[in-house]
Parts: structure tokens; C-alpha cells; sequence
């Protein structure tokens, strides 16, 4: 019992010793040696081998195994180690818990730019009244056409006039004006889009020698009296200007349609007018077309509209052959 005592004591000293990085050959029969990084304590053909690792204060081997049976007091010096490394190892997983709550955070905030959206109503039409014109700053503005310095063309506040009263020279050949193309192209855009509506183009710029063979062809067909209440004379035609567009059928097979409906409640919208509506024949000098607009701008489009008045009759003019 007492040399087993003996033993224990000797052995613990030695490791304590060992940890200090000291060892005492005069107070113990215990002896160490150090090859390799390895420690070896020896009693009585009994050995100790001690690997070396780091421990996280001062760097000094501590580990340690033992090929004899182990009892309390050095059992309780390993476990102090082992518990020692498992300390060191938890650290790792904190550092990425602490990385992958950061990255979350980072995400979430980068989720949170990406939902939010830009501003897409322009402030003009915000602070548009209902049935006012847009103003030129407004993307629902369409510009006034062209205006051309040619002898023999009258403008009246701007508008070009083409009817049985004012006619136009037999040289002016416009083609289609390209802003009256373009918004008549967005109309028909927003028309389906918004309604499901087609529109289409039937007709535009006609030269006058266009209108000369249309004219003669009805006149042989119908007789002058009654080409002249639904056709124009070459040189007093509207489609000569460039500013006027035939819808879909160009026939009274488009009344009553809900794409006739709706050019005519919206087509003011995007710079046109219906151009010769239905109970305006003996002011206009036409009968009724559904189908026929007329290019002028938002900003006439929408007086014109909103007065419920003729172009003749917003102007103070007649139309018949004089």
C-alpha cells in the first residue's frame, strides 16, 4: 500500500514538474527525458509518455497519456487538459454562428433594396385635373404638327384647315405628319392594352392626285351630289395634309362597335378628334364617319373635345363649295 502511495506521488510530481517545463532528479527516483517532443517519465521499469501540445496560456506541452493504470489524481489533471482542448474547438463554431447571422443580415437588407421600387408616376400627371391637357412636360402630351410657310395652306390658331372652304395647293405632298404617326401608334397600343381593342390603320396621306381618282370613281358610281356629302374634291381633302387617318373598316360597318365607341370618347387623349361626328353633316359638310380622326395636338384636341363643338364651329368657319 505504501509503495503503491509512493508511486502516485512520484508521478504526479513529475507531471506537475513536467508542465512547469522542470524536473528535480535529487528530491525524486522519478526520472524524464525529452526526445522528439516527447516526454518520458520513468519509475521502476514504469513509463509516462507525454506528448506535447499547446496550451492556449503559455505554450507549453501539457497532454498527456499514460500506459499504466491511471489513478484519481492524475486522471484528474488529463481531464483538466482534454476539457482545456475542448474549449479551444467550441471557439471555431461561435466565430461562424456570429459570420452566418451577419450574412443573414446582409441578405436581408439587400432583399430589402432589391422589393423597392422606383417612382414611375410622372408628378405632372398626378397633379393633372380630369379632362385638362397635359402639359409638355407630361408624357401624355402630343405636340402640335408641323407648320409649313407654303402659299395657298391657311392655318387658323396654328391648325391647318382643309375643308370644302379652304383648300390645299396641288403641290403640297406632306405624307403622313410623323408625330400624328406616332401617337396614333400608341393609341392603338393603349387601346388593346388597356381595353383589349384593336385598332388599325385604313388610310392616310392621300396626294391630290389620289383623291383626283377617288373622287371621279365615286362621282361615276353615285353621282356628284352624293360623292360629294361622303368624299372630298382633290385639293380640299384632309388626308392631303398628312394629318388625318382612316380606322379599321373605313366603312359604316365600324359604327356602333366598342372600337368606335372608344375612339371617339379617347382619341382626344393622344392629339386627334373625331373629325366628323354623327348630327354635325350640314356643318361639317360630310355625313358621319366614325372612322375618320384628325391630328392636332393635345393642346387643341382637348378644347375641341371638351367643347363638344365641330372644328368648324370651335374655329367660327364654314365648309361647303364655294
Amino acid at each position: 500500500m505504501n509503495k503503491r502511495l509512493f508511486i502516485t506521488l512520484a508521478l504526479v510530481t513529475a507531471l506537475t514538474c513536467t508542465a512547469c517545463g522542470k524536473t528535480d532528479n535529487n528530491q525524486s527516483p522519478v526520472t524524464s527525458a525529452i526526445k522528439n517532443d516527447t516526454v518520458t517519465t520513468s519509475y521502476d521499469n514504469i513509463a509516462v509518455t507525454t506528448p506535447q501540445t499547446t496550451h492556449k496560456d503559455d505554450k507549453i506541452p501539457i497532454t498527456t497519456t499514460s500506459n499504466i493504470p491511471i489513478n484519481t489524481t492524475i486522471k484528474a489533471v488529463i481531464d483538466t487538459t482534454v476539457i482545456t482542448t475542448q474549449t479551444e474547438v467550441i471557439t471555431a463554431p461561435t466565430t461562424v454562428t456570429s459570420e452566418a447571422i451577419t450574412t443573414q443580415s446582409a441578405t436581408t437588407v439587400s432583399t430589402s433594396v432589391e422589393t423597392t421600387q422606383p417612382e414611375t408616376t410622372n408628378p405632372a400627371q398626378l397633379l393633372r385635373p380630369v379632362g385638362s391637357p397635359p402639359s409638355p412636360d407630361d408624357p401624355d402630351y402630343a405636340p402640335a404638327p408641323i407648320q409649313y410657310n407654303i402659299e395657298g395652306i391657311t392655318y387658323i390658331q396654328g391648325a391647318l384647315i382643309a375643308n370644302k372652304s379652304y383648300s390645299l395647293p396641288s403641290n403640297f405632298n406632306p405624307g403622313l405628319d410623323k408625330t400624328c404617326q406616332t401617337q396614333f401608334n400608341k393609341m392603338v397600343n393603349d387601346a388593346y392594352a388597356k381595353e383589349g381593342l384593336q385598332l388599325k390603320f385604313g388610310s392616310g396621306f392621300r396626294s391630290y392626285n389620289d383623291q383626283y381618282n377617288i373622287y371621279n370613281n365615286f362621282v361615276a358610281r353615285d353621282g356628284q351630289a352624293a360623292a360629294d356629302s361622303y368624299s372630298a374634291r382633290a385639293g380640299y381633302s384632309e388626308h392631303q395634309s398628312g394629318l388625318a387617318i382612316d380606322v379599321n373598316t373605313i366603312d359604316h360597318t365600324f359604327d356602333g362597335t366598342p372600337e368606335a365607341a372608344w375612339l371617339e370618347n379617347h382619341c382626344h387623349e393622344y392629339g386627334f378628334i373625331l373629325r366628323y361626328p354623327q348630327g354635325k353633316e350640314n356643318i361639317t359638310g360630310y355625313q358621319y364617319e366614325s372612322w375618320h380622326i384628325r391630328y392636332l395636338g393635345t393642346d387643341l384636341s382637348y378644347a375641341v373635345h371638351n367643347s363638344g363643338l365641330t372644328l368648324e364651329e370651335y374655329f367660327g368657319i364654314d365648309s361647303y363649295y364655294h
